[in-house]
């Protein structure tokens, strides 16, 4: 994951249970340094970003605030854009919730965006899709760089062979193959990627990629066998019969997690993108 499984029969439950009728419904967006936490998702540690923010609200609150987000990214991986929201009575409007929120967290989060929500809004059960970006560097990369991408070094890298997999790959498809599922599956691992998409010139690259919803780890899959094409390690048809085959194999090299970033979350109705 990218994103960490969930734990679906809590999530939603606890979406379907009824708030106090005092308290309102929040929706924050933060930003973090992946590789500061462990992931997300709350742990026995207390390091996980949600651990940080739950530390924080209960402060303010006097009492233990659950914060639910839009997916669980896994260790190492960082956000842009990641949406989450939480229940709670507070009369002293948003702009004052916020800088209370901000003055008690580590300054590698930070809490970007926070607004009133709907009542049935969902950070995880309401997203319509998922943007994530994947930054590569060719050569090494300087010291600043490098805790947020992956350096390929002075390797030779076809990146038109890249995009052009890329593209194969976009559309509905079962990615079992490119994803870490080991659990008896109760939900489809079938997902559509809207866009795959290799940017960039010279030594900096991004891989953008956006679906309705990725798998655990499918998005650093999926950043590996381009890379592995890319480097002349496969055939862009060995990537297709791995998806056609829809069983993970041993040839692909998941990409490291500090190079990826959760980048946005969509709610609502999608606007196509140009030429869609």
């Amino acid at each position: 994951m990218n994103e960490i499984p969930a734990r679906e029969d809590d999530d939603v439950a606890e979406a379907r249970a009824e708030k106090p009728a005092t308290e309102m419904r929040w929706r924050g967006t933060c930003a973090y340094v992946g590789t500061t936490f462990e992931g997300w998702q709350a742990q026995a540690s207390g390091r996980a970003v949600q651990d940080h923010i739950e530390r924080c609200l209960a402060k303010i609150f006097g009492r233990p605030i659950r914060i639910h987000g839009s997916g669980r990214t896994d260790s190492g991986v960082h956000a842009r854009g990641q949406v989450f929201h939480f229940d709670a009575d507070w009369k002293h409007g948003p702009e004052k919730l916020l800088r209370a929120i901000s003055t008690g967290i580590p300054t590698a989060i930070q809490v970007t965006a926070l607004r009133r929500a709907r009542p049935d809004f969902h950070a995880r059960f309401s997203a319509t899709g998922k943007r994530y970006v994947y930054f590569i560097h060719r050569g090494r990369a300087d010291p600043f760089d490098d805790p947020f991408c992956w350096s390929l070094g002075d390797r030779p890298l076809d990146v038109e062979a890249m995009r052009a997999t890329a593209k194969r790959l976009v559309g509905k498809h079962d990615f079992r193959a490119f994803s870490a599922f080991n659990r008896v599956e109760r939900e489809t691992t079938v997902r559509t990627l809207r866009r795959l998409d290799v940017l960039g010139r010279g030594r900096r690259l991004r891989v953008v990629a956006e679906a309705d919803g990725f798998l655990y780890k499918m998005v650093r899959t999926l950043v590996g066998a381009l890379v592995g094409v890319g480097l002349g390690k496969l055939a862009p048809e060995q990537v297709m019969a791995l998806l056609d085959g829809q069983k993970r194999e041993h040839l692909i090299e998941t990409a490291p997690a500090k190079g990826l970033f959760l980048w946005r979350v969509e709610y609502g109705k999608r606007k196509p993108r140009s030429g869609e």
